[in-house]
C-alpha cells in the first residue's frame, strides 16, 4: 500500500463547496464563495455535513494560507531554532524570535493574516452553532457528533489565538462587531467547555477509520483538555474554570485504557524524511521503500490534513509553511529544498544523548549526513541567515531522484514521487497535533492514572528511543517533552507554563554563532524583552486600527 495516500476527509474538504474567506478590511468580515447563505443554507443534514467540512478547511487554512502559521511561530519563539531565512530576507522571524520589534519595525503586521484566518474559521464554526435548531437532522447521532466536531473545531482555533496573543476578542455567535479582548479566563472556560461537549458528545468508536483520519475523536478531545489543563495552571498560576485535575487524569486515563493506542515501534517511522531508505542512484524515487508508518498509525490522535493539490488561485488545501522548514534553496534526496526558517540551535541539538535515536531522527545534521559536500550546497549556504549546520528533519520537504528529459539523474523538490508540483505549495505532510506519546508524558507529568503508572508512562517514550529508566520526577518529565517532541510545536509553550524567567534563560541561553551569507555573525536575545511581553506575541497593527482602538498591544510590544 502506498503510505503517501490522502484520506476521503482530506479530499472532501478540498472539494466542499461551501468556504469563506477573511477581507482585507476588517479582521471579522466573511463572504461566501458560493451561493449559499445563511438563509437559504442551513436546512437539512447535508447542509449541517458541508458546513462541518468547512469548519475542519477553516482550521487547515490556518496553516495552508500565507502567514507566520502557529506551528512554525511556536518553533521560532522556542529555544529549539533560530528564525534564520535568508540572507537578504526581511527581519520579521528574527522580531518573532526575539520578542523585538526593533529587530524588523515594519512587520507590525506580520500576524495580522494569522488573525484574519483564525477568526474566518471561529466564524465558520458559529455559524453552524447558531443554526443547529432549524436543522432537519436525520440522525440524532450525526447531530451530537457534526456539533461535537464543530464545538471541538473551535476551541482549538481559540487555544491557539489565546496562547499566542494571550488578549483576543471571544466571539461565541456569528457577529461581526467591534468587540474588546476578553480576559483570558472566559476564554478558557470557553474552551474548555467545547472541549468537554466533544469528549461527551462524540462516541468511542467514532472517526477512527482510515477514511475518517483526520476527524476529531473523543480521546483527541480529552487529551486536548489535559494540555489545555496544563498550560493555563501552568501559566496563569490558578485554577482553571471547568476543570479539575481529577478529571483531566480521568480522560487521560480513557485514553490510555480505551483509545487504542501504543507507540510505533522506531521513532523514525513517524516522519516521512526520516524513514526513507536510499534509493540506488539509478531508481527513481518510489515511496514503498520507505519505513513510515505513515499518516494513519497507531501512535497519532490528531493530524491538520492536507493535500498537495493546492494553487495560486485560491485554492488553499496544502501544508503552505512546511517549505519554510526546507534547507535553504538546495535538494539532497530526501530532503527537499526551502526557504531556510527555523534553523535548529547548536544549544537544542545537544540536548540529544547520541545514543538517543531521535537524534538523528528529528533533526539534519548537513555536515554527517553529507549535506555540505552536495553540489548544491555552496548556493543555499551563500544564501543562509543564521546557519548552523542543523536543519529540522521531522518537517523537512521531500526531494525526489528523477530522470529528467535527458536521461540525466536530478533531484526535484515537490510532494509527488514524480516530481510534480510546485515545491512551495504543494506539501502535505500532516501537522501532528496530537500524538501517544504525548499522552503518555502528560501522564507521567501529573502522577499516573489508574491504567498507567508515571515511571511506566515515561520508560515507555524512553524505551522507545534506546534509553534507559530515570525516575519519574517533573524535571525529567520535561526534559523528555523537549526531546521527544521536538519541533512539533509544543517546546515553547512548555517553557512558558514553567514560567517567563525560565523561558526567557532558555532562549538567551541559546545565543551564538552563525553564519549569515556565509558570514561570521552572532545571534544576541535581550532577556528583558522576552520577559516584558510575558512571553506574548504582538497584535497585528492594522487590527488595532481598524477597531478604533477598542483592541490595545500587548505589552512589551507598544
Amino acid at each position: 500500500m502506498n503510505k503517501f495516500k490522502y484520506s476521503i476527509l482530506t479530499a472532501g474538504i478540498a472539494a466542499m463547496g461551501l468556504m469563506t474567506g477573511a477581507c482585507a478590511d476588517s479582521f471579522l468580515d466573511v463572504s461566501s464563495k458560493t451561493e449559499s447563505n445563511t438563509e437559504n443554507f442551513y436546512s437539512t443534514e447535508g447542509d449541517a455535513w458541508r458546513a462541518l467540512l468547512g469548519c475542519y478547511d477553516g482550521w487547515r487554512q490556518i496553516s495552508s494560507s500565507p502567514g507566520v502559521g502557529f506551528y512554525v511561530a511556536s518553533t521560532v519563539m522556542s529555544d529549539e531554532c533560530y528564525g534564520a531565512t535568508g540572507a537578504a530576507d526581511g527581519w520579521g522571524y528574527q522580531a518573532i524570535d526575539g520578542f523585538d520589534q526593533s529587530k524588523s519595525p515594519s512587520d507590525q503586521n506580520i500576524y495580522e493574516q494569522d488573525w484574519k484566518m483564525y477568526y474566518a474559521g471561529v466564524y465558520r464554526c458559529n455559524e453552524l452553532i447558531a443554526h443547529e435548531e432549524q436543522i432537519e437532522w436525520k440522525s440524532e447521532a450525526n447531530h451530537g457528533l457534526y456539533m461535537a466536531e464543530c464545538r471541538a473545531i473551535r476551541a482549538l482555533l481559540y487555544f491557539d489565538m489565546v496562547r499566542l496573543w494571550g488578549n483576543i476578542p471571544l466571539f461565541l455567535e456569528p457577529v461581526s462587531e467591534n468587540r474588546e479582548q476578553a480576559d483570558p479566563a472566559e476564554v478558557y472556560a470557553a474552551i474548555v467547555s467545547d472541549l468537554k461537549f466533544a469528549a461527551e458528545n462524540i462516541p468511542q468508536g467514532a472517526n477512527r477509520s482510515t477514511a475518517e483520519n483526520g476527524r476529531i475523536t473523543r480521546y483527541a478531545a480529552e487529551s486536548m483538555l489535559a494540555r489545555v489543563y496544563l498550560f493555563y495552571t501552568g501559566y496563569y498560576g490558578k485554577d482553571l474554570e471547568g476543570l479539575t485535575k481529577a478529571e483531566v487524569v480521568n480522560y487521560l486515563d480513557d485514553v490510555v485504557a480505551n483509545g487504542g493506542y501504543s507507540l510505533v515501534e522506531g521513532f523514525k517511522n513517524l516522519w516521512p524524511a526520516a524513514s526513507l531508505v536510499q534509493v540506488p542512484l539509478e531508481t527513481q524515487w518510489d515511496p514503498e521503500l520507505s519505513t513510515y508508518a505513515g499518516s494513519v498509525n497507531s501512535e497519532f490522535i490528531l493530524q491538520q490534513k492536507f493535500t498537495p493539490t493546492q494553487d495560486y488561485n485560491g485554492n488553499q488545501d496544502s501544508n503552505r509553511w512546511q517549505v519554510m522548514m526546507g534547507m535553504r534553496q538546495m535538494n539532497f534526496s530526501p530532503y527537499g529544498k526551502g526557504w531556510g526558517a527555523c534553523t535548529v540551535t547548536p544549544t537544542y541539538y545537544n540536548k540529544f544523548a547520541n545514543t538517543d535515536s531521535r537524534k538523528t531522527a528529528s533533526v539534519i545534521n548537513l555536515a554527517t549526513e553529507g549535506v555540505t559536500g552536495a553540489a548544491e550546497y555552496k548556493t543555499g549556504y551563500n544564501d543562509w541567515r543564521e546557519y548552523t549546520g542543523f536543519s529540522v528533519k521531522k518537517y523537512s520537504p521531500l526531494a525526489f531522484q528523477i530522470l529528467n528529459a535527458q536521461g540525466e539523474l536530478t533531484y526535484v523538490s515537490a510532494s509527488r514521487p514524480d516530481g510534480s508540483g510546485d515545491f512551495q505549495i504543494t506539501n502535505s505532510q500532516d501537522w501532528v497535533i496530537m500524538r501517544y506519546a504525548d499522552v503518555l508524558l502528560m501522564v507521567a507529568e501529573l502522577g499516573g492514572v489508574p491504567s498507567k503508572t508515571a515511571q511506566a508512562a515515561l520508560d515507555d517514550v524512553r524505551a522507545r528511543a534506546g534509553l534507559a529508566s530515570v525516575p519519574a520526577t517533573l524535571d525529567n518529565v520535561m526534559n523528555e517533552r523537549a526531546l521527544e517532541l521536538a519541533f512539533e510545536g509544543h517546546r515553547y509553550w512548555d517553557l512558558l507554563r514553567q514560567g517567563i524567567d525560565k523561558t526567557a534563560d532558555a532562549i538567551a541561553a541559546t545565543a551564538g554563532p552563525v553564519k549569515n551569507g556565509g558570514v561570521d555573525a552572532t545571534v544576541n536575545y535581550d532577556r528583558s524583552k522576552i520577559i516584558a511581553t510575558k512571553g506574548l506575541s504582538q497584535i497585528p497593527v492594522n487590527q488595532i486600527i481598524l477597531s478604533n482602538g477598542v483592541l490595545h498591544q500587548n505589552a512589551g510590544w507598544e
